[in-house]
Order: structure tokens, then C-alpha cells, then sequence
């Protein structure tokens, strides 16, 4: 690990993507605050984390939050969820019997309107898969399952030409992100940037109270009314 290099939550590449400032005020300023939209995120994390999604059949082996890892890009993070299916084609993992094609399984509540998924959900995957296939010498199959659809999307990381674009990414976002953190400022909003669904609106952008000419003379007056 370099000296100037700190290890990213790989969830965090989500919050910087979607927002600089908000990924700034998260890892920089501990900022924490809660939506409607984080909290049925959370509940959907919390319903495939909780071990009851976690068996062994024949031909097929699931965990739930998997801790993942990878040192080259000084990355970690934890995995909803990682199938490990049997294939006599496939690779060996440790303490289990056989070979397996590995499988990742990444969980998020609502699909884009346009497309078939989310360019943030994707490089999030893309980064677990780096992971993955480092930590069991594997090339893993990557999808998104997004709880609204109930349906699983299979993510074009066979291509060689979607596997350059995403490593190219990932690397400059990492890169952009250290620079924050090194740095420890808050980086000023976007002009463009969209602040509705945003759980940390009302820090980032504090409202202030309208002038009261009557509580200004209460509080003159010793708050007598």
C-alpha cells in the first residue's frame, strides 16, 4: 500500500458518484441522516443479511455478507451475497468440496426507468468483482437483483471491452476520492447536481429561519409575552 493511499469502503464509491459533497460530508465530516429512500434500502440489506438466505443444495452453496478485499486497489467491502455453483469447469474454493463457478449477487430496491440498470450499482459490482475473482482466482458471473422487479440482471462483465471501461473508471473514481479525503475538504455542489432523494439535503444545505420580529422583542423582553 502506498503512503498517500487509503483503503475505500467500496460502498462509498456509490455516494461520490451520485455527489462529491455528499460522499465528503459521509467520510469526511462523519455526517449521517436518514430518508425514506435509505431506510427501504436498509430494510432490503437487512432482509438478505440476516442468514436466512444462506443454504447448501446439491449443485449450489450461498453466504450472505461475504467480506471481500482487494490490495492492488486498496478496497474492501462486504458482499450481499455470493453463490458458489457447482461446475466440474470451474475453480476450487477452499473448504468447500469440489469446483464451482462463482457467482455474485448484488441487491438494490428500484431499476432505472431507461435501462436495464443503474452505471453506479454496476461499477459498485464491478469493484466486488475484482475482489472476488482475486480472492479465488476465478472469472465470477456479476448481477444486480433489484427487490422492486424481483428479477436479476445479469451484468456484461464477459466483454473485454465493458471490463477496460469499468477498470478505467473505477481507478479514476478511486483516485478522485482519496484526493478528498486527503485533502479533508468538502467540495462545493455541482451545478447540476440533483438534491431531492439526497438523505443529507437539509445538512448540506441548512434552511434558515425566516425573521420573527415578535420572538426577536420575546427574547429582548426575557421571553415575557
Amino acid at each position: 500500500m502506498k503512503e498517500d493511499s487509503r483503503s475505500i469502503n467500496i460502498r462509498a464509491i456509490q455516494h461520490y458518484m451520485y455527489c462529491p459533497r455528499r460522499f465528503a460530508l459521509l467520510e469526511v465530516n462523519d455526517d449521517w441522516a436518514e430518508n425514506s429512500y435509505v431506510v427501504k434500502a436498509n430494510l432490503l440489506h437487512e432482509n438478505v443479511h440476516d442468514g436466512e438466505h444462506e443454504y447448501a443444495f446439491r449443485d449450489k452453496i450461498v453466504k450472505n455478507s461475504v467480506v471481500l478485499f482487494n490490495d492492488e486497489y486498496d478496497i474492501f467491502g462486504i458482499a450481499d451475497s455470493i453463490e458458489f455453483v457447482r461446475d466440474p469447469c470451474g475453480v476450487l474454493i477452499p473448504k468447500l468440496e469440489g469446483k464451482f463457478r462463482v457467482r455474485i449477487v448484488e441487491y438494490k430496491p428500484k431499476p432505472p426507468k431507461d435501462c436495464d440498470y443503474h452505471e453506479s450499482d454496476a461499477i459498485q459490482v464491478f469493484a466486488q468483482k475484482i475482489c472476488v475473482d482475486s480472492i479465488w482466482d476465478c472469472n465470477c458471473e456479476a448481477f444486480l437483483y433489484y427487490g422492486e422487479k424481483r428479477r436479476r440482471v445479469l451484468l456484461p462483465f464477459s466483454d473485454p471491452e465493458v471490463i477496460d471501461k469499468y477498470s478505467s473508471l473505477l481507478k479514476s473514481y478511486l483516485e478522485a476520492m482519496r484526493i478528498v479525503l486527503k485533502e479533508g475538504d468538502i467540495p462545493t455542489r455541482r451545478k447540476s447536481q440533483r438534491c431531492a432523494g439526497c438523505s443529507l439535503s437539509d445538512l448540506c444545505f441548512p434552511k434558515s429561519l425566516r425573521y420573527n420580529v415578535r420572538q426577536k422583542i420575546c427574547e429582548i423582553a426575557g421571553g415575557e409575552h
